[in-house]
Formats: C-alpha cells, sequence, structure tokens
C-alpha cells in the first residue's frame, strides 16, 4: 500500500522549518509522497495572506523537492479548513492510499482544540516532527530549528527582509519583496 504524508497549516509564510520537515518526514518515514494542504480559511480566526499567495508561496519552497505535492483541497473544499474534513476528503480520493498527519511538536498544546483529533489520528496516524523551543512529553527530540512565520512577519512589517533571509527559502524571501507581503504599509 502506497502512504502519503498530509501536512497542513497556514504556511504564512512557508519558512525552512516548513521545508525541513517536508524532507526529514520523506527521509525517516516510510512515505512515498507528502501533501502540503495551506489552509483556506483559518479554523482559529488567524489573519492570513491570500490563499493564491500562500499556494505560490508552497510551491516556490517545496514543490522542487521529490515526492511533494502541494495541494488545493483545503480551496475545494471551501469555508473554515478542519482537518479532519480534509483527511477525510484525500482519502475518499484515493481509498486504497494509507495516509499520516504530520505535526510539529508547537502544535501539541492545541490539539484539545481541535475538531474531533481523536478520529484524525486513527484515520491518519500523527507523524510527530520535533520542534526546536517547543518540547513536549509527547514529542520527540528536535530536529527542526526555531523559526516561526509569526517573526518572520514581524521582521518583514518591520522593513527588515534582509534579516528574514536565513529562515526563508530564496524563492519565497524574493516572492516577499516583489508582492510586498506583510509590510506595514504605515511606516
Amino acid at each position: 500500500m502506497r502512504t502519503a504524508a498530509l501536512f497542513g497549516g497556514s504556511f504564512n509564510p512557508p519558512h525552512v522549518g516548513h521545508v525541513l520537515a517536508v524532507s526529514y518526514v520523506l527521509s525517516v518515514h516510510p512515505v512515498e509522497e507528502v501533501i502540503v494542504a495551506p489552509v483556506y480559511q483559518h479554523a482559529f480566526g488567524k489573519e492570513l495572506a491570500s490563499f493564491e499567495q500562500r499556494v505560490d508561496m508552497c510551491r516556490l519552497a517545496m514543490e522542487w523537492i521529490p515526492g511533494v505535492t502541494v495541494s488545493l483541497i483545503e480551496r475545494e473544499l471551501g469555508g473554515e479548513s478542519r482537518t479532519l474534513y480534509t483527511v477525510e476528503a484525500l482519502l475518499a480520493e484515493e481509498p486504497e492510499r494509507g495516509l499520516r498527519l504530520v505535526i510539529g511538536s508547537d502544535v501539541l498544546v492545541d490539539l484539545p482544540k481541535w475538531h474531533r483529533f481523536d478520529r484524525i489520528a486513527e484515520l491518519a496516524p500523527p507523524i510527530i516532527v520535533g520542534r526546536a523551543g517547543h518540547e513536549h512529553p509527547d514529542a520527540p527530540v528536535a530536529v527542526l530549528p526555531e523559526v516561526s512565520s509569526t517573526q518572520i512577519r514581524k521582521m518583514a512589517q518591520a522593513g527588515r527582509i534582509a534579516d528574514a533571509q536565513a529562515l526563508l527559502p530564496a524563492p519565497v524571501v524574493q516572492y516577499l519583496v516583489d508582492h510586498r507581503l506583510y509590510r506595514d504599509e504605515q511606516s
């Protein structure tokens, strides 16, 4: 049976931690594909760059890696994104495929807020990737650096995109500059 891993998130913007997570999962776990699925509308109401912009950045950041697909499934499902619905839709699309869910250790504290995480874990057993600065009793050792989209957006808002260059794939840096994303137009 072919197995894919679902890696969902805001990707607002996608950073080197996301790229490393995809590479790590493909290298260490028995999966043939990682499906990167940017959320369409965040379930917790976070303000995001447009879905199209985040998809474009994910493609620039990760689609060059063999075995990675950037999916539009969240837009196809529409409305507020729920991981359970995405998992169910992917399994319905290809019922003979096994599915795993990739989550960073930073997400473990939020799992009680997720819609039916118990069912998600049953359908797509989680692959937890350790992230520096986000230790948790259920998390493996950190293999990802301490980097966040929030800190990158703050740098961009302050006009300090050069400070974020070590945290972003080069094509995503260029995309942020070209599209003036996350810039505080007041400054």
